[in-house]
């Protein structure tokens, strides 16, 4: 068996028990075909780089697993049709074991201070698109 990252982008307004039905439905598929789940990373919402079917944001979610060739196809296929998932990319992972855990824990705490630092920043009346007016000294 090969080892994989998928990575895939939810709709940022679909319900909580239809995303989980479908990240269940993911991993169901992957282990139904012979393969195990080595690591799940949620990384929540995000500002996606550009508009993708109408969404500025997206649910991310990365999976570390282990799974043989022939079911990858089956499983894209799946992630294709479900209209949830705004885009996903399956890749084939060749780094050892340890280095990828340690990087994947890495990213999600890296991700989780970004989250809560553009949260502090952001005020009411500014937006990404705005920014509020700063104020210059002596005027």
């Amino acid at each position: 068996m090969r080892r994989y990252e998928l990575m895939m982008i939810m709709q940022p307004d679909v319900a909580e028990d239809r995303s989980k039905a479908i990240l269940e439905r993911t991993v169901r598929s992957i282990t139904e075909a012979g393969g195990s789940i080595l690591k799940n990373v949620p990384w929540g919402r995000r500002r996606l780089a550009y508009e993708v079917e109408g969404h500025r944001d997206g649910i991310y979610q990365i999976y570390l697993f282990e799974a043989p060739a022939a079911s990858i196809a089956e499983l894209e296929r799946v992630l294709l049709i479900t209209e949830e998932v705004l885009r996903h990319l399956v890749i084939r992972d060749e780094r050892p074991a340890s280095a990828i855990s340690d990087e994947l824990e890495e990213e999600a705490a890296d991700a989780a201070a970004a989250a809560a630092a553009a949260d502090a920043q952001l005020d009411d009346g500014e937006s990404d698109a705005a920014p509020a007016a700063v104020a210059v000294d002596g005027e």
